[in-house]
């Protein structure tokens, strides 16, 4: 089965179908047309992520595109929305980076936008916790 987005005039991803295989070559007419569901649609893959085909085969459209993802038509290709201000979009994979690499100490660690900093899952959430309302992701 084949997986196709519809994209807005924003080219934010409305809904993602499946479409059956005999109709893949088809696409957009098909599922315009044929279907009448009109719009404009991009096939994307679950199979790929970060614009490789994670079982080997030919990567489509960068990553498996979901509700909210971003369409890039100069790259054919849909990211997630951006997850912090900070981050920025790697061109080569349409992925974000942090601008800090993530820890590679096998511990689990969650982004903190204030500080611009790694910190341990346990104490992002403690210190979230204390804090009831304004958590250190609401830095502003």
């Amino acid at each position: 089965m084949a997986h196709f987005a519809e994209i807005d005039q924003n080219n934010i991803v409305k809904r993602v179908i499946v479409v059956d295989d005999a109709q893949q070559h088809r696409g957009q007419d098909y599922i315009a047309n044929d279907l009448m569901f009109g719009g404009r649609w991009v096939q994307t893959s679950y199979n790929t992520f970060g614009g490789k085909h994670i079982k080997g085969g030919t990567p489509i459209g960068y990553n498996y595109a979901g509700i909210g993802f971003i369409y890039y038509p100069e790259y054919n290709g849909f990211s997630s929305p951006k997850p912090f201000y900070s981050w920025v979009l790697d061109t080569d994979t349409l992925c974000w980076q942090s601008p800090v690499p993530y820890p590679t100490d096998g511990e689990d660690y969650t982004w903190n936008e204030c500080i611009s900093a790694w910190m341990l899952t346990s104490q992002f959430v403690t210190l979230s916790a204390l804090s009831g309302l304004l958590t250190l992701s609401a830095c502003g």
